[in-house]
């Protein structure tokens, strides 16, 4: 019987990533984990979460779509980049939809006040023709 203890060491000092520089290495980077395998777990992570976020409905189809399509042709380095964009996303949705609000208010302001503009006009033109005609009622009654 002998001991375990070195080994025990050598495992916990592996688990914290001594013993792995470049001269414990065989292969190379791709065999030691393939890029595919990377790329497929990091697919799976961002539309998971994308599920995630269109089930709770913090995102819309629309935007699950596009997003779903960025991930796909690599736009993400990760899922913190994915949630940043989601946000920036967002954030400007909601600045556009007050924007449009705001200039739908702008655009009925300057209707009302044309409108008002237009009646004014309309009244003093009447007060006009009105005090032509007292003119022309007196000058053609003292004309006789």
């Amino acid at each position: 019987m002998h001991s375990r203890a070195r080994v025990r060491r050598y495992h916990e000092q592996k688990r914290r990533g001594r013993h792995a520089g470049p001269g414990k290495r065989f292969g190379t980077k791709n065999a030691r984990m393939p890029q595919k395998v990377v790329w497929m777990r990091r697919q799976r992570v961002f539309r998971r979460l994308l599920k995630k976020l269109r089930a709770t409905k913090k995102i819309d189809k629309h935007l699950y779509h596009e997003l779903y399509l960025r991930a796909k042709g690599n736009q993400f380095k990760n899922k913190q980049t994915l949630l940043e964009t989601v946000q920036k996303m967002k954030q400007e949705k909601r600045r556009e939809a007050e924007e449009t609000k705001l200039e739908e208010e702008k655009k009925a302001k300057a209707v009302a006040k044309k409108e008002k503009r237009l009646k004014k006009q309309a009244a003093a033109e009447a007060r006009k023709i009105a005090g032509v005609t007292k003119v022309t009622k007196a000058a053609k009654s003292s004309a006789k």
